[in-house]
Parts: C-alpha cells; sequence; structure tokens
C-alpha cells in the first residue's frame, strides 16, 4: 500500500477520483458500492457475451472480414 509521503501518477489520481465518486455516490456506504459495482459487472459481462455471439454469427455467415496482415 503506498503512503502518502510518495508521488502519485497520473493514473492513480484518476483512479483515486473514480474510487472517490463510486464511494459518493452511494452515500458512502461501502457495502452499497460494493454492490453497484458487482451489478455493473454482471450487466458489462452479460453485453460481452451477447456481443460474442453477434460477432461469431456474422463470421460464419461471412458478414465478418478479418484482416489477415
Amino acid at each position: 500500500m503506498p503512503s502518502s509521503s510518495e508521488p502519485k501518477s497520473e493514473e492513480d489520481d484518476g483512479l483515486e477520483t473514480a474510487v472517490d465518486q463510486a464511494i459518493s455516490a452511494c452515500g458512502g456506504d461501502l457495502r452499497a458500492t460494493i454492490r453497484a459495482l458487482i451489478v455493473a459487472n454482471d450487466y458489462l459481462e452479460s453485453e460481452v457475451g451477447e456481443l460474442m455471439k453477434a460477432v461469431s454469427r456474422a463470421y460464419v455467415r461471412g458478414r465478418f472480414k478479418t484482416y489477415s496482415g
């Protein structure tokens, strides 16, 4: 765990800001924040699955062209 005396990188600042915003959006309730993130992650995983199916069907039907360098 980084100490407060260590300089933060720009990425860390963005991540820490996002964490603070997520906690703030849930009224400071850490359990609610984790619950919301799990729900959002499940939603995104299902979206990825649907997109993968759509791309697979398009590929089989010849509607999706691959790049062969």
